[in-house]
C-alpha cells in the first residue's frame, strides 16, 4: 500500500550555511565566516549523502535544493562533487529540479557555468530590491546593476531563473512597488518569490524595532493593498499565485518546495537542516545541529543529526494542513481525513465559508484570496481543538 508521503514526493535539501554577510532582516542559519575548508565541508557532505541513502533505498529523487546562506560561495567542484555521489545513490525521476540559491554579484555570476556543468539546472537569485537605497537598507552587498548584470547571465546559462524580492519595506509607497514590480516582470522570468517584510526576533531589524529604531514600516491596510496589486499585477502577466509568496507560468512552479507544500518527503543535510522521512512505515521529525562546527564535528563523527522524532497521525494532518493550504489548489480532504481520522467539517468550517475565506467541495479545501491575506487565522480556526 501505498504511504502518505508519495503524494508529495520525495527531495534532498542540502544546506550551505555561510554568507558573506548577514543581512539585517534574516533569521536564516547563516553565519560569516573567513576561512572554509571546502575540500572538509564536502567530505562531510558526501558521508551524509551515503548515511541518508541508507535509510531512504530505492526511492526516486525527484529534487535537489542547495540552500542556505549563500550557497553560491560554494566551489563549484563541491557542488559538482555532491551531485555526482547524489546522482549514484538514487534513481532520479525523469525532469528532476536541481536548484541552487544565489546571491546576484560578480562574483557568483562568474560561477554560474560551473554550476550548470555540474549539474544544477535552475537558479533562484535573492535580488530582493530593484533600488541601491532599499538595498543599502536592506544590507545587501550588490547594486541594481550588478544584480541585474548577474541575472542576465544566468538567464543565458540555465533554462530555469527565479528571483526574490521582499516589500512593505520602510517608506515604501503603493506606486513605488507596483512600479518595481511591472519592472522585475519585464526581465523575461518565469518564477518570481514575493514576500512582505517581516521583522523577526533576533535579528538586526528586530532589536531596532523593539527600540523604536525601525521607522517607516508600512500600517497593516497599505501592506494589503501592496498584497492585492502584487495578486493583480502578477496575473495580468500570466505569472500565476500558486502559493502564498510565489509566482509561476504555468509550468514553471518550483518543484522542490511543492514537495514541502504538498506534504511530501526530503532529507535534510547541513547546519540546521530540517527533514521529514518516513521510516519503516512512520513518519519522522529530524533537525540537524545548527551550529556549523557543531554540525561538522558531529557528520564527520557519524551523523550530524541531533533530534529524531515519530510525529502522530494528528499532527501529521495538521501539518498537512499548514503546508498544504498555502498553495492556492489546496489540499486533498481524503489525505487530511486519512491522517486524522475524522473529517473537517463543523460550525467554524461553515464560518470560514460563509466569510468567503474558504473553499470547501466534496473532496477540495482551498483558502480564497481573501484568506490567503488572513491565512494564519484561517488555520488557526480549522486545527483548534
Amino acid at each position: 500500500m501505498a504511504e502518505d508521503w508519495q503524494n508529495g514526493g520525495f527531495g534532498l535539501y542540502i544546506h550551505w550555511p555561510f554568507c558573506q554577510a548577514k543581512c539585517p532582516y534574516c533569521d536564516f542559519n547563516s553565519h560569516v565566516s573567513r576561512e572554509i575548508d571546502q575540500n572538509r565541508w564536502m567530505r562531510a557532505y558526501l558521508q551524509e549523502l551515503d548515511r541518508v541513502a541508507a535509510l531512504t533505498s530505492g526511492r526516486v529523487l525527484n529534487t535537489v535544493f542547495f540552500g542556505g546562506g549563500t550557497p553560491s560561495l560554494m566551489d563549484p567542484d563541491v557542488v559538482a562533487a555532491i551531485l555526482e555521489r547524489v546522482f549514484k545513490l538514487w534513481p532520479r525521476s525523469n525532469d528532476m529540479e536541481i536548484t541552487l540559491e544565489a546571491n546576484p554579484g560578480s562574483v557568483e555570476a562568474g560561477k554560474f557555468a560551473a554550476f550548470r556543468q555540474g549539474g544544477v539546472n535552475r537558479i533562484s537569485m535573492g535580488i530582493q530590491a530593484l533600488n541601491d537605497a532599499d538595498l543599502r537598507r536592506l544590507g545587501r552587498i550588490h547594486s541594481v546593476d550588478e544584480a541585474k548584470q548577474a541575472f542576465d547571465i544566468a538567464r543565458k546559462t540555465f533554462d530555469r531563473v527565479s528571483f526574490d524580492l521582499i516589500y512593505a519595506r520602510q517608506d515604501q509607497t503603493l506606486q513605488d512597488w507596483q512600479a518595481e514590480l511591472r519592472e522585475a516582470l519585464s526581465m523575461a522570468i518565469d518564477h518570481l518569490s514575493l514576500y512582505q517584510l517581516t521583522i523577526e526576533q533576533g535579528t538586526t531589524f528586530g532589536d531596532r524595532y523593539n527600540r523604536g529604531k525601525l521607522r517607516g514600516l508600512p500600517e497593516d491596510d497599505l501592506a494589503a493593498d501592496m498584497y492585492e496589486v502584487t495578486q493583480e499585477i502578477c496575473a495580468a502577466a500570466g505569472m500565476l499565485p500558486y502559493e502564498v509568496s510565489n509566482y509561476a507560468a504555468v509550468g514553471s512552479e518550483s518543484r522542490h518546495n511543492q514537495i514541502y507544500w504538498r506534504y511530501g518527503d526530503y532529507a535534510g543535510i547541513g547546519p540546521g537542516a530540517h527533514a521529514r522521512l518516513t521510516l519503516d512505515g512512520q513518519r519522522h521529525a529530524i533537525e540537524t545541529w545548527r551550529n556549523p562546527t557543531k554540525w561538522l564535528e558531529a557528520a564527520e563523527a557519524g551523523t550530524g543529526e541531533n533530534l529524531k522524532e515519530q510525529i502522530d497521525l494528528q499532527d501529521q494532518a495538521a501539518e498537512f494542513l499548514m503546508m498544504g493550504l498555502r498553495l492556492s489548489d489546496g489540499v486533498d480532504l481524503r489525505r487530511y481525513e486519512a491522517l486524522s481520522g475524522t473529517r473537517l467539517r463543523g460550525a467554524r468550517v461553515e464560518g470560514l465559508q460563509e466569510l468567503g475565506l474558504i473553499e470547501l467541495s466534496a473532496q477540495q479545501l482551498k483558502v480564497l484570496p481573501q484568506g490567503r491575506m488572513v491565512l494564519n487565522s484561517v488555520l488557526a480556526e480549522l486545527l483548534v481543538d
